[in-house]
């Protein structure tokens, strides 16, 4: 009863666009960070200001991945060369990890103030799949994803966590790369095979496909479903009470 093949015996869900109305924020939170530097920068240098696009530049730059690769790749695609820095840079100083904690620093303001919503059909849907007996993880390139998931009211749902904390523990590449999904699929005891993944990034679908899983869903909340197939998803869904509703 849940749209997915009998071999699944577990599931793999994203959170940001999947689980909870948090890519949104990410998105306002990456543009409010650019755009401030972007301004900066043309009045430094004379340079057109060009805003950061939070539709393209988002879902091709920043979506899905680790947050300093999302500013690295970002700044790539604007010719912008900045020096590495260090995790614990102020939120200030011009470095990569500057900028990315001046987005985390933005991020968890506008959290703190607005809240987290989860969507209601995937709290729907979870539950389906826990009362299915199959086993959970939540596999985010999130720094913050115990916050978020404490915050929507569901963090009680999931077995397991992979986010950001983890992938730097254990060495792990962010999405595009199957790493956090390999280690999701391990923490439930199940071969990548026998999981599904949940995934709205074209990064993370791409992920979900790069580690041979039995099964990738494309969560569309932002009109790419022909891009998420292209990345590798088997199915595409705007929302995932859709799967319950095809069963």
């Amino acid at each position: 009863m849940l749209g997915l093949p009998d071999r699944t015996r577990g599931c793999l869900f994203d959170l940001d666009g999947v689980l909870t109305k948090t890519a949104k924020v990410h998105d306002a939170a990456w543009k409010e960070m650019f755009d401030a530097f972007l301004r900066q920068r043309s009045a430094a240098t004379g340079e057109p200001f060009v805003p950061f696009d939070p539709v393209k530049d988002y879902d091709d730059y920043v979506d899905g991945k680790p947050r300093a690769d999302g500013t690295r790749s970002f700044l790539a695609s604007r010719g912008i060369t900045l020096p590495e820095g260090n995790e614990d840079d102020p939120p200030d100083a011009q470095t990569v990890f500057g900028l990315s904690n001046r987005k985390n620093q933005i991020l968890l303001k506008r959290i703190h103030d607005d809240g987290v919503e989860a969507y209601e059909g995937s709290v729907r849907y979870v539950r389906a799949v826990r009362d299915a007996g199959l086993p959970r993880a939540v596999v985010s390139s999130s720094a913050n994803t115990r916050d978020v998931l404490e915050a929507a009211h569901i963090a009680d749902l999931f077995d397991a966590r992979i986010d950001a904390e983890v992938a730097e523990r254990d060495h792990l590449r962010g999405k595009p790369s199957p790493d956090t999904y390999l280690a999701g699929a391990r923490a439930l005891g199940l071969e990548p095979a026998a999981a599904a993944v949940y995934e709205d990034a074209l990064a993370g679908v791409a992920a979900g496909h790069a580690g041979g899983f039995g099964f990738v869903v494309g969560v569309d909340r932002v009109g790419q479903a022909d891009a998420l197939r292209q990345q590798g998803a088997d199915v595409v869904v705007t929302d995932l009470a859709e799967l319950l509703d095809r069963s």
